[in-house]
């Protein structure tokens, strides 16, 4: 069984990821920065790391 992304609840629906939020040393150690827009589905995956930003009150809110 696949483990659950990593997931981040946002209140707007365009997020950046860097892959670095909470590592320590900052951007030097995640990925290229990338902006990414939640859609109707209520959720967004970074293509870089698999994180998954949820929209306070969109349709995913509460599946995670």
């Amino acid at each position: 069984m696949q483990a659950a992304p990593e997931t981040t609840l946002v209140s707007v629906p365009r997020v950046v990821c860097d892959g670095a939020t909470d590592i320590p040393g900052g951007a030097a150690l995640g990925h290229p920065r990338v902006f990414l827009e939640i859609d109707e589905k209520g959720y967004v995956d970074c293509g870089y790391c698999d994180r998954r930003f949820i929209l306070k009150g969109g349709a995913a809110d509460g599946a995670h």
